[in-house]
């Protein structure tokens, strides 16, 4: 069993990695401004199941076969970044439409808010470098098991960032509900969101292997 002290120390570093800008948090900011904390919070349990995908992977090692093959790095990253364009592509050309008194209306289902958040997480493939690197440092073999050690770090890892962005979500659905109430506002939030998806589009494709 990986002890106390140790469990605390990975907890919070992941908490700390949370917070940190990158893709994945600013994907929540951006989706809960323009769709409202509900829908943000959808995205998030996508981006969380994506990181069981990840987590399972580290554990019976076939991340470190994928990322062992250039060629697979690639295309991985490649669709990632076309997916990003395609969402970039979707705001851009996203109509503003009246927000009613309740609070803001999605044009996408949870289910597709979900989805998204699932594909953005598994089609990047730093996620799938950065667990390699991260949870390895925690995990001992006179601890026990190490898939069942690599997979109490990634619930813990999970639980951090369902947490963080969860708040994230909480915190932009309040200021795009307040935003959204212009019709103006809500299109410089679409093309907003469009420009930060192309920047995270770009930014993957610069990944070194």
């Amino acid at each position: 069993m990986i002890p106390v002290e140790e469990l605390l120390a990975f907890s919070a570093a992941s908490v700390l990695l949370g917070l940190a800008p990158g893709p994945d948090n600013l994907f929540v900011l951006t989706q809960s401004a323009l769709y409202g904390a509900r829908a943000g919070l959808q995205v998030v349990l996508g981006l969380c199941t994506g990181l069981l995908v990840h987590t399972a992977l580290v554990a019976l090692g076939v991340a470190a076969l994928l990322l062992a093959s250039p060629l697979a790095f690639a295309l991985l990253r490649l669709a990632g970044a076309l997916y990003l364009l395609y969402l970039a592509w979707q705001s851009f050309t996203a109509a503003a439409a009246p927000v009613p008194a309740g609070g803001q209306s999605s044009l996408l289902s949870g289910g597709q808010l979900y989805r998204r958040g699932i594909i953005m997480n598994l089609t990047n493939p730093k996620v799938s470098l950065f667990f390699l690197a991260f949870l390895p440092q925690f995990v001992a073999p006179e601890y026990g098991r190490v898939d069942l050690q690599v997979g109490l770090l990634g619930a813990l890892f999970i639980l951090a960032t369902l947490l963080v962005f969860g708040a994230v979500a909480l915190m932009a659905g309040r200021l795009g509900e307040w935003l959204s109430r212009s019709v103006r506002t809500q299109r410089w939030l679409h093309r907003l969101a469009g420009g930060v998806f192309v920047l995270l589009a770009l930014r993957l494709l610069l990944i070194d292997p």
